[in-house]
């Protein structure tokens, strides 16, 4: 016999796993654009500009 509280534990699961998701693809994001940042600078000295 299934364990009627499964269904409930997965769900609980999974909207974990969405908000760890989420707190991923932000940080993710601000680490791309704070890599950018020095590169921008990097291009710009080297042209003079």
């Amino acid at each position: 016999m299934a364990d009627p509280e499964v269904p409930e534990r997965i769900t609980t699961r999974r909207a974990e796993l969405d908000e760890l998701e989420g707190q991923s693809a932000k940080q993710l994001s601000e680490v791309r654009a704070e890599r950018e940042e020095p590169a921008v600078a990097v291009r710009a000295w080297r042209c003079g500009c």
